[in-house]
């Protein structure tokens, strides 16, 4: 089985690019550990394509290289907060109709394939300085759990559960800037993929 991990810098995260099977520091090799540990009898290949900075258009400009030539059983996707980020300084948002289409594109495409799909949901924890984000990014939020319903065979809600997470942990434990994830933002996230995952797989 062949799991490929895509997305921006969350996925990436310190990997060493010029081995896409090198999962960095952040949520895929934890998701990894934990698969490896929930399905101890099965052959499994990691591939860790996530590109920091990236945003929905540049997983279309790479759709053909980085998805569909790479052949895998399941493709999950991360993808959405730079989408805001990268325009929030002068709120000129990215319009809803074309993150919804640059999203839609990736999952046609990767459905024709035959691969199973899991979406994870782009996020915000709770930090002052970009509180403000949720302006434009609960919007991309609802259209991701939109496209899930018509798409995914595995979602995880990430925005709610690390909302529901801050409850009882200080948000610094699970990232220091609200975006990327710290090493028990990282667990939290690989733990809650492979539960997914292995759900998903039993269906």
């Amino acid at each position: 089985m062949k799991i490929l991990f895509q997305g921006d810098s969350i996925t990436d995260w310190g990997r060493d690019r010029s081995d896409p099977h090198n999962l960095g520091f952040g949520y895929p090799g934890y998701a990894a550990k934990y698969i490896r540990e929930a399905l101890p009898d099965e052959d499994i290949e990691f591939i860790d394509l996530g590109i920091s900075g990236d945003q929905t258009a540049n997983l279309v400009a790479r759709l053909q290289s980085d998805f569909i030539d790479i052949g895998a059983d399941v493709v999950s996707i991360l993808i959405g907060i730079n989408d805001t980020w990268h325009r929030a300084e002068t709120r000129q948002y990215l319009d809803d109709g074309i993150f919804e289409q640059n999203y839609r594109t990736v999952l046609e495409a990767v459905k024709k394939t035959g691969a199973k799909i899991m979406m994870l949901e782009p996020f915000l924890l709770p930090c002052p300085d970009k509180m403000y984000f949720y302006e434009d990014l609960y919007k991309k939020i609802l259209i991701v759990r939109k496209l899930a319903r018509e798409y995914a065979d595995a979602y995880i809600p990430l925005d709610g559960l690390f909302a529901e997470a801050c409850l009882y942990n200080d948000p610094k434990f699970y990232s220091e800037d609200g975006v990327h994830p710290a090493p028990g933002g990282a667990d939290f996230i690989g733990k809650l993929y492979a539960d997914a995952l292995v759900r998903m797989l039993k269906k």
